[in-house]
């Protein structure tokens, strides 16, 4: 199993949206290392759902349940999506500044590529934000 981060702005499509939906296309996706990245899921990884702009906190975890297929929100075949559902909504929503505390997490992507979308995590870092959700 793999696992990723994925970021939303919550204004836009939020954890809650995607709770209320059961399952959603993450479409929109137009950087490349994004776009490979997502190539790269597969049925049954896990990723965190990261809400950027406002929030800036890993907010629930999701399952991918389709892997890459064409973006419906273009006719260019470059652009993918994938298919994800809901797991569950952290207790505690862990933020940017709490993630950039942690040495523990000091070599995760959200960090040093935070301009990305989609990002690959290690399972240590992904089993250290569960963590630190229980925490609050």
């Amino acid at each position: 199993m793999n696992y990723w981060l994925m970021k939303s702005e919550p204004d836009v499509f939020s954890f809650d949206d995607l709770i209320a939906k059961g399952k959603e296309h993450w479409d929109g996706v137009r950087n490349y290392t994004a776009r490979n990245n997502m190539r790269a899921m597969k049925k049954g990884d896990k990723a965190l759902f990261y809400h950027s702009n406002i929030d800036k906190a890993v907010v629930g975890i999701m399952k991918i349940v389709t892997e890459a297929y064409q973006d419906p929100t273009t006719d260019e075949p470059q652009w993918i999506c994938v298919d994800v559902s809901p797991v569950q909504k952290l207790k505690h929503p862990v933020s940017l500044a709490a993630i950039k505390a942690n040495p523990a997490l000091s070599e995760m992507k959200i960090i040093k590529q935070s301009r990305l979308s989609v990002i690959d995590v290690t399972k240590e870092e992904f089993e250290e934000i569960l963590r630190m959700s229980k925490e609050g």
